[in-house]
């Protein structure tokens, strides 16, 4: 079973393919820059991990269209998508300027939309799809929207995605979204509260879900969590 993994090549993504190439499952590495990918796939490597990588720009509609022929020409069917790759973006919201703004939605919002539509109609013919969207606290409206405003707006907006592209899914075709917590990454700091591991664990429990499992909904450490 292939699995493929956007902005795979750091941080949760990366522990992510990890542990999904743990499970037995084929895991595509995807990275903007396939060079990063390559140095990820060969620290993989030396545990013993074998990935495939692929350039993949989640905002960009051609590199997304580009890879999933590539995978179309190798036959490669992609049954497990994570929606990981994702931006950052700290301005305050009258500081906030359109470009900042577009980029957030682009790359957090528009490319799961992006990635669902290449993928989605192979899993449903097919009957058998897991899609994990990489949500955030940030983006809850039971949490208050916390996080800076084009963060918090594109992963809100995530979350509305995940129903939308659930409501599209087939037969067996399981869609979710998962906050991973505050994780030691580049982008959550050294102060998080959470390990890379840890904070990949709902990912890769809702990527391997059973056929009985849950669909259209939002997990916080395997919980259903409120939108």
């Amino acid at each position: 079973m292939y699995a493929l993994v956007t902005g795979g090549n750091r941080g949760i993504g990366l522990e992510v393919c990890r542990q999904l190439a743990r499970k037995g499952l084929s895991v595509i590495l995807a990275a903007r820059d396939p060079a990063l990918g390559r140095q990820a796939a060969a620290r993989l490597a030396r545990e013993g991990l074998r990935l495939r990588v692929e350039r993949l720009d989640v905002a960009s509609h051609a590199s997304v269209r580009r890879c999933a022929q590539r995978l179309a020409r190798d036959r490669i069917p992609v049954s497990v998508l994570v929606n990981n790759a994702g931006v950052y973006e700290r301005a305050g919201l009258l500081r906030l300027d359109d470009a900042a703004f577009l980029r957030s939605l682009d790359t957090n919002l528009l490319g799961a939309f992006r990635t669902a539509r290449a993928f989605l109609p192979g899993m449903n013919r097919r009957g058998y799809g897991r899609i994990v969207n990489v949500g955030s606290g940030y983006g809850a409206f039971s949490r208050g929207l916390e996080g800076p405003p084009a963060y918090a707006v594109s992963k809100a907006a995530l979350d509305a995605l995940t129903v939308k592209t659930a409501q599209a899914a087939g037969r067996n075709v399981k869609v979710n979204a998962a906050d991973p917590g505050w994780v030691r990454t580049r982008m959550g700091g050294r102060r998080a509260e959470l390990s890379v591991e840890q904070g990949a664990d709902t990912i890769v429990w809702l990527a391997t879900l059973p056929d009985d499992g849950p669909s259209g909904r939002l997990f916080r450490a395997r919980e259903p969590a409120p939108w």
